[in-house]
């Protein structure tokens, strides 16, 4: 479900290539921000997990840019 509400993000977005992700560090973050935010909400917004869920939201969004470069 996760990767579903960031797939929708990411094709309205299919124009983006790393380069230009890399060059717009706002896009990033607010991918991020978004993927983590699901995260956060699949386990119920239970408090201590907030790091975890920022770095899995990272590597989510980098792995989806890193085949467009």
């Amino acid at each position: 479900m996760v990767t579903k509400r960031v797939s929708t993000i990411t094709t309205k977005r299919k124009t983006a290539t790393a380069g230009k992700l890399a060059g717009d560090p706002d896009m990033r973050r607010r991918l991020i921000a978004a993927e983590a935010y699901f995260l956060a909400e699949r386990r119920g917004f239970a408090p201590g997990n907030e790091l975890a869920d920022w770095v899995a939201a990272e590597a989510e969004v980098d792995s989806r840019f890193k085949h467009l470069g």
